[in-house]
């Protein structure tokens, strides 16, 4: 049956009509979800590390004050922890002094890196067994106190890889472990007290070097490096003055409001306190450097909290990609003024307590004295004539430097503060001869006491077996020495080993730090005459004397294949003749291990040696080969 027009346009209307309707929409079964799910799937809220730790961090028992971190009570780590998230810095230096909170602020970045990110993060200490010391007391602990750490951390983890649910993980190595840096491509790569690392021989792989080249897949990596320093060549004191931007933390005067870094020549104490340690604890204050008013630890606190961190540099480069910070103890809310003044009085006369003063309380480099030339030194003598010891040095030490057929001696009387007195020096053609003066020989007083040696340091470099003999015949005076030039600042003074062949009950040999003593000899030399821990020569004593102690000089030395530059005492060729500088360095030495820092001050009224007569005064400055 044919439809009409009408009849079609309408089943063509309703055809188009469902053609255009909406297809019906699958409806998804309804999902409760559990809080801790929902939680899951949120995107990480972003802080800067300062924040985050501020929300999250909790120290453990062994920081300074355990409880909820607070950056305020440290502003100044609140800049130089934000620069952590600085999209634009790859490195961070932080040359900083002790109880600063250097530990802590890595451990918040650390902390921040492996929460806030899924990225690969490494650590590097000095050796194995510092990392998993800290792997176990520190890092891991650190963890454990942040929530959301804990939460994802891999409890089953190895004590050095530390695994977390969400596939992220930090490696813990020691430097000395070369094979161990080379594994893993990494993001966040954290070096601790970098200057503490092994010496690099250039036999094997840089191990800093090494580590770095893990970061090289990642185009927003962080590298920090944080230590204390030692020397002007190494690493932190390097990265401080290599980076594009180096700053230091401004504070103000609370009487003029001038803003200045914090210095030690700017801590002073009454005058009467000079050499005693404590009274100068107890009394020692700030002085501004612009209106000269007292500062007292009281004032400390707030002038933090005002501070800032301030270019040193002018920034060479358009785009700052390296920036580091250096901080001395005096800003530390833990350190008095007065306790920084005690431990330089407490560590001004000796050459590795000095050093570790200068590197771990005010974070400067031990400068060596690569400047300096020893030919034009003047050096301090006595008015005690030769071969009188002086009536309050008491102690009396003896050296000898062996050659093939004569021996070089010296004898030096010890007073109070180290101070040495150069009684009589020669040469001696026999052991029989040298028995005369070591042991037999009687050495009068300026008032006629007769005094005799009370231990003597023979070199065994030479003739060894000789000298192990002799000293074995008078084992109450005599001990090997040995010299060592090492030429590593963090080597000890000395060190003792055993002596087992051919001697019988064997013996200790005394391996000598040859560099060491040289420095601590030439610091005291050119002191003044009534300063404590000045090295004297008798009244009169011959040029000879001098000449073999100008016989060598600091110079600069490359190593051709680490490229390091280290500074070594070199003999000159003008001066072919250096023995008595052997003997005085030995003599230092032997001093030392018979405990001549401990010498009371002599009491010259009494003829006895009293414990609570005041040092003498001394200069605050640092004075000497290292001023």
């Amino acid at each position: 049956m044919a439809l009409s027009k009408n009849t079609s346009k309408a089943t063509h209307a309703q055809v188009s009509t469902r053609r255009k309707s909406k297809p019906r929409e699958k409806v998804s079964p309804k999902v409760d979800w559990f809080p801790e799910e929902l939680e899951a799937f949120k995107p990480p809220e972003r802080y800067t590390v300062s924040e985050w730790a501020d929300k999250y961090r909790v120290l453990t028992n062994i920081s300074a004050e355990p409880g909820r971190w607070r950056t305020a009570r440290t502003p100044y780590l609140k800049e130089p922890m934000d620069k952590f998230t600085d999209p634009l810095i790859e490195s961070i230096s932080l040359c900083f002094g002790a109880q600063i909170g250097k530990t802590e602020t890595e451990l918040n970045m650390i902390g921040y890196a492996l929460h806030q990110t899924a990225s690969p993060t490494m650590m590097v200490y000095p050796t194995d067994t510092i990392a998993k010391f800290a792997s176990d007391k520190r890092v891991q602990p650190m963890i454990r106190s942040v929530e959301p750490l804990a939460d994802m951390y891999d409890e089953s983890s190895k004590l050095l890889e530390l695994d977390f649910v969400n596939g992220n993980y930090m490696v813990l190595v020691g430097a000395n472990s070369p094979s161990s840096l080379s594994s893993r491509s990494i993001k966040y790569l954290f070096f601790d007290e970098i200057d503490k690392y092994p010496a690099f021989s250039g036999k094997e792989a840089n191990p800093i070097k090494l580590a770095e080249e893990r970061t090289k897949t990642f185009v927003d990596k962080k590298i920090v490096r944080v230590s204390t320093p030692t020397i002007e060549s190494g690493n932190i004191w390097q990265s401080y003055m290599d980076a594009n931007e180096r700053k230091q933390y401004y504070v103000p005067c609370p009487h003029c409001g001038v803003s200045q870094t914090l210095k030690f020549k700017q801590i002073k104490w009454p005058e009467e306190h000079h050499g005693n340690a404590d009274m100068i604890r107890n009394t020692a204050y700030y002085e501004c450097e612009h209106c000269k008013h007292r500062i007292d630890d009281k004032h400390k606190m707030d002038m933090l909290r005002q501070g800032e961190w301030r270019a040193v540099n002018e920034s060479q480069v358009r785009v700052v990609r390296s920036v580091a910070y250096h901080l001395s103890s005096l800003y530390s809310p833990w350190v008095t003024f007065g306790d920084v003044a005690y431990e330089f009085v407490k560590s001004k006369n000796t050459p590795s307590e000095l050093m570790n003063f200068i590197n771990s309380w005010l974070a400067e480099p031990w400068k060596s004295a690569k400047t300096k030339s020893t030919q034009n030194l003047v050096f301090t003598q006595s008015e005690v004539p030769r071969g009188i010891v002086p009536q309050h040095a008491p102690l009396l030490i003896a050296s000898v430097d062996v050659q093939q057929d004569h021996f070089w001696w010296e004898v030096r009387a010890y007073a109070h503060g180290v101070s040495s007195y150069l009684v009589d020096y020669g040469q001696a053609s026999s052991w029989s001869d040298l028995t005369e003066i070591l042991i037999d020989r009687e050495y009068p007083s300026e008032y006629g006491e007769a005094r005799k040696i009370v231990r003597a340091g023979i070199d065994s470099g030479y003739r060894t077996d000789e000298v192990y003999q002799y000293c074995a015949q008078y084992p109450e005076v005599c001990v090997p020495v040995k010299g060592d030039s090492s030429h590593s600042p963090l080597a000890p003074p000395y060190k003792m080993s055993s002596i087992e062949k051919g001697v019988i009950g064997g013996m200790k040999l005394y391996v000598v730090n040859t560099d060491y003593w040289k420095d601590f000899i030439f610091a005291r030399m050119v002191r003044p005459a009534n300063e404590p821990g000045t090295i004297h020569l008798f009244k009169d004593c011959p040029e000879e004397y001098s000449e073999h102690l100008r016989s060598e000089e600091k110079q600069e030395i490359r190593n051709v294949k680490t490229g390091a530059v280290t500074v070594q005492w070199k003999p000159l060729t003008s001066h072919p003749t250096n023995h008595l500088l052997d003997t005085c360095v030995y003599n230092a030495m032997v001093a030392d291990s018979v405990g001549v820092k401990y010498l009371p001050e002599y009491n010259l009224d009494t003829d006895e040696e009293d414990e609570d007569t005041d040092a003498e005064d001394f200069n605050a400055d640092s004075r000497g080969w290292f001023s």
